[in-house]
């Protein structure tokens, strides 16, 4: 059976490897680098449990941001398709309402250049979200099929995260729901708890907790699986380093 895999983690600080969705509040043009010992996305793991190299550029120019992310992968070789990197592209708005209460709009295309799956990967997604204080609530809305499941236009994925000082280190929980349209059995739910911390600056090392409720249908290894049955959601430990200038 396929074993598509495409969600994960999205912690607050992508220390687990997710793209960063919001730019540098600071006017101008800002770069990233860094490297991950599994690169989860909405708890799924897209590089088969292997680390990954990542980068990343964005531009912001008083509210309006616009950037680009990329990452090596392994998911689409082991669906059947022949693409070794993700290319992220996001531009949006950001601001607050009140006080303490800010807000974000977007939309952000993953591109899998030449996946050559049956149904492509490439995906369009919408999305909005509230912060109150630590927290942040989000929702994200697919515009395309969704991560090459067949006839999933208008998936959605909800998560809800936090960033707290707790002495020395940033935490930040988080807790999501991937709703994959006509697809139903590949619904699921996921989480993630990271820790990280600036040890110089610009340089953030991390590590987080991160599983999903990843499962088998009907005994057979659903999309979640890579080949020898290997569950790509399951619970473990993602090390991180990333660079910022």
């Amino acid at each position: 059976m396929n074993h598509v895999a495409k969600f994960s983690a999205l912690a607050a600080l992508a220390v687990a490897g997710m793209a960063p969705l919001v730019a540098r509040a600071d006017d101008g043009l800002s770069f990233n680098a860094g490297a991950v010992s599994d690169y989860r996305y909405r708890g799924i793991s897209q590089t088969h449990l292997k680390p990954a190299l990542q980068a990343g550029a964005d531009y912001t120019k008083g509210p309006f941001y616009v950037g680009t992310w990329a990452s090596t992968i392994k998911w689409i070789k082991d669906a059947g398709g022949d693409a070794n990197v993700e290319l992220d592209v996001y531009g949006g708005y950001k601001g607050e309402i009140v006080k303490d209460l800010g807000y974000d709009v977007g939309v952000l295309t993953y591109v899998y250049p030449k996946n050559k799956l049956a149904t492509s990967a490439n995906t369009t997604e919408v999305y909005g979200a509230v912060s109150f204080g630590p927290a942040t609530l989000k929702y994200s809305h697919s515009l395309t099929n969704l991560f090459g499941f067949v006839d999933s236009k208008n998936s959605g994925y909800l998560d809800l995260s936090a960033s707290f000082e707790v002495g020395p280190v940033l935490v930040a929980p988080h807790l999501g729901y991937q709703k994959v349209a006509k697809n139903g059995d590949y619904s699921y739910t996921d989480y993630s708890l990271t820790v990280s911390k600036e040890v110089v600056k610009g340089l953030t090392l991390s590590g987080a907790l991160v599983g999903a409720d990843t499962k088998k249908i009907a005994g057979t290894p659903a999309y979640y699986y890579a080949p020898k049955d290997k569950d790509l959601g399951k619970a473990g430990l993602v090390v991180g380093a990333k660079y910022a200038f």
